[in-house]
């Protein structure tokens, strides 16, 4: 009998879905059990029992986590009593002992492990990680096939845990971007499994079994289910003279019904640039009202608003690599240099590839078919809710810059700074991110570290401090390139610092001087006084780059650690870990 699906084009919410999946699942479960195939994981469990299930999560952002509730709902519908945490908080002597585990995971950067799940990768491939032979387990991974380490976190945890002697209870799937639908039916599939191997009846409490479907989500509270928000303000915190162009914008919120907390992320669903559109249809030859088989969009409002145009995907570039006589292409290509490729695509957009054979003509479905749909992108709240009860507020670098003899521009955030007028309403949706949060001890010493754009959410962590009465003392490390042009929301962090509110705030602006001067080269230069807040209870937050600053932030942090805690790099690295399990060391970066 085939496990119930529910098809992509369902009318129902993501909530809806989630709770139908369960449903359908549980009802599933039963009827394998009146057929006799579920008739001895319905003997093994005792009437009333609920069978445990640990359902363990890595993620960066939210979207991990958010399925593993969701993976929660649809456990106790059959019956199981799920126990949902992040990796990082579960020690390995007790993971030894857990028989049936669900594993979600995101994958952070080029393959790496989301921060709340490195300390457990870290445990389960060292040599000295125990053997697993009782446990039965499942991985759900979530990616972006952007990136050449698609989905790595999870692999290689599906990987490990069978090398360890766990027995693989369902193959594990790999969810791209889009990965809602085949997230769902995974759960749908699994859980059976799960519930059979764990010995549960499948089937749920009597309040779980009649409990009525979920409310139909508000608009705004998930990517597919976007909130149309007015623009009611566009301000340039930048210099003219500055090399950036940073914004601050805020949108409408009244009578959405809409809630974020400080840490939370905006996705904006973005429109692209109508003359990158044009050159695309002149360098095809056909009208933008050209119709594609199989969508019932015109083949210029596809690529408007539902393809990737500026950023190729890897499938584009392969198909390109395959017909191209770029001999450049071909060769890294032929010699799978990622780097090289990395390097060279640097800049380039899907016009580009297109006009490396501009004479070689190209079919429209043949196009469409190599194209990646058009994502969202995700901005740090730089507000809080009890400071703006019906706005909320980003901070947003426009990237700008020439390549190719063209203007190019970053897709969403020059979409937001140049064409989406005041009153406009673009889509948006809150995006939570429950492991990036201002302490519930308002007693607790914090530190920011945020330079450029990074200082958005700890604006909203200083507006949520003042609105709640926190008491904790507040360290805001802050720069950019020149103080004169790039000191963004100057006034206000002037006026938290001069009232108190701002216990500490040290500045560094890299150009300023001919020696250049980071955050980190403040933190080093404070050391004791940040150790002393770390010994006091401090929570460290850092927000920004990840590829360079966050890197050179946390190495600092480590070197201060040893330095004036008197101690080995082995010691001061463990204190560190210590704070990420404790939660006080937690990072937003990107």
């Amino acid at each position: 009998m085939k496990v119930p699906y529910i098809p992509e084009d369902a009318p129902f919410s993501a909530d809806q879905k989630s709770w139908l999946a369960g449903f359908l699942a549980g009802l599933h479960s039963r009827l394998l059990v009146l057929e006799g195939h579920g008739q001895q994981a319905g003997a093994s469990a005792g009437a009333g029992t609920a069978a445990k299930v640990h359902i363990l999560y890595g993620s960066q952002t939210g979207n991990a986590e958010g399925l593993a509730q969701s993976a929660a709902a649809v456990a106790r519908s059959q019956g199981l009593a799920p126990v949902v945490q992040a990796l990082g908080e579960v020690d390995l002597e007790v993971f030894a002992t857990m028989r049936h585990v669900l594993i979600v995971t995101s994958t952070y950067g080029e393959g790496e492990m989301p921060d709340n799940a490195q300390l457990f990768w870290d445990a389960i491939s060292a040599s000295t990680a125990p053997r697993l032979e009782q446990m039965h387990f499942a991985v759900l991974a979530i990616g972006d096939t952007g990136y050449d380490g698609f989905c790595q976190a999870g692999k290689v945890i599906d990987m490990r845990l069978e090398q360890l002697g766990a027995k693989r209870l369902a193959e594990r799937v790999d969810c791209d971007v889009e990965y809602e639908e085949a997230a769902s039916a995974w759960i749908a599939s699994a859980m059976p499994r799960l519930a059979s191997s764990a010995g549960s009846s499948g089937s749920a409490p009597a309040d779980i079994a009649a409990a009525p479907p979920a409310k139909p989500a508000i608009p705004g509270s998930s990517r597919k289910n976007p909130f149309s928000a007015a623009l009611v303000a566009n301000r340039r915190l930048s210099g003219e003279a500055s090399a950036k162009d940073i914004r601050h914008f805020e949108f409408d919120l009244e009578g959405s019904g809409l809630h974020y907390e400080a840490g939370d992320a905006l996705g904006v669903i973005p429109v692209n640039d109508p003359e990158l559109v044009g050159l695309l249809l002149a360098r095809l030859n056909v009208a933008y009202d050209t119709p594609v088989p199989g969508h019932d969009q015109s083949l210029g409002d596809l690529l408007t608003h539902q393809f990737e145009i500026s950023e190729p995907s890897r499938k584009l570039v392969d198909f390109i690599g395959g017909h191209t006589a770029n001999e450049e292409l071909r060769h890294i290509l032929q010699h799978d240099d990622k780097d090289t490729l990395a390097a060279w695509l640097w800049g380039k957009d899907v016009l580009d590839l297109l006009l490396l054979d501009p004479a070689r003509p190209i079919g429209v479905q043949e196009l469409v078919a190599q194209l990646r749909p058009l994502q969202h992108r995700a901005y740090s709240i730089s507000s809080s809710q009890k400071a703006y009860p019906r706005h909320v507020h980003l901070t947003v670098a426009a990237v700008r810059y020439q390549s190719g003899g063209r203007a190019r521009g970053g897709v969403c955030s020059t979409y937001l700074a140049d064409r989406v007028g005041r009153g406009e309403k673009p889509a948006i949706f809150i995006s939570p991110n429950k492991s990036f949060r201002v302490p519930q001890n308002g007693d607790a010493p914090l530190i920011m570290v945020g330079p450029g754009t990074g200082i958005a959410p700890f604006r909203a962590f200083l507006q949520e401090r003042a609105a709640t009465g926190a008491k904790g003392r507040n360290w805001l490390l802050f720069g950019d390139q020149h103080r004169v042009h790039d000191y963004i929301y100057e006034d206000e962090l002037a006026q938290w610092h001069q009232g108190g509110h701002l216990s500490r705030l040290d500045l560094a602006f890299s150009r300023d001087q001919a020696e250049k001067i980071y955050v980190q080269t403040r933190m080093r230069e404070h050391g004791a006084e940040l150790y002393a807040w770390l010994q006091e209870g401090g929570h460290f937050y850092v927000c920004g780059d990840a590829t360079r600053m966050a890197k050179d932030v946390d190495e600092a942090l480590h070197q201060l650690i040893a330095e004036h805690g008197g101690t080995s790099e082995e010691k001061a690295a463990d204190y560190v870990n210590q704070l990420k399990k404790e939660k006080r060391y937690l990072r937003d970066v990107y």
